[in-house]
């Protein structure tokens, strides 16, 4: 028995097929997801999520949102996702270590909270590539 996924961002249906697992950045930590899950609402958090399929793993980069999973079917809705196959390797590597710099150099509380995003989203990207390799 498989998972129908379903990937949704504001813009578009991002991703609309079959799976055999999911692993998914929550606010909590990673969370597997096989068929017959119990259902549940999650947060999710700004992070890489991996789908396997019959073929392969895949990397999607998802910043943000809930996922509800019920009766095999795990709706995901994210501000923005991103495959590992629109992105640039070294320009996601070189976007990752400005992130970094920044979030260490950052000083008042509203730079932190800015650079955090930052590196959270420049990190989900860079560990998306990082799994095609």
């Amino acid at each position: 028995m498989t998972l129908q996924v379903c990937i949704m961002t504001p813009a578009r249906v991002f991703w609309n097929e079959e799976a055999e697992e999911l692993i998914l950045p929550t606010n909590t930590g990673q969370m597997g997801v096989l068929s017959n899950h119990a259902p549940l609402i999650t947060a999710l958090d700004i992070g890489a999520m991996m789908v396997r399929t019959k073929q392969e793993w895949r990397a999607v980069a998802l910043m943000g949102g809930f996922a509800l999973v019920k009766n095999n079917q795990v709706t995901i809705l994210v501000n923005e996702a991103e495959a590992s196959s629109t992105i640039d390797p070294r320009e996601a590597e070189k976007a990752f270590e400005e992130a970094k710099t920044r979030l260490e150099q950052a000083q008042g509380e509203k730079e932190k909270v800015e650079a955090t995003f930052t590196f959270k989203r420049a990190r989900a990207r860079y560990q998306i590539v990082q799994s095609k390799s």
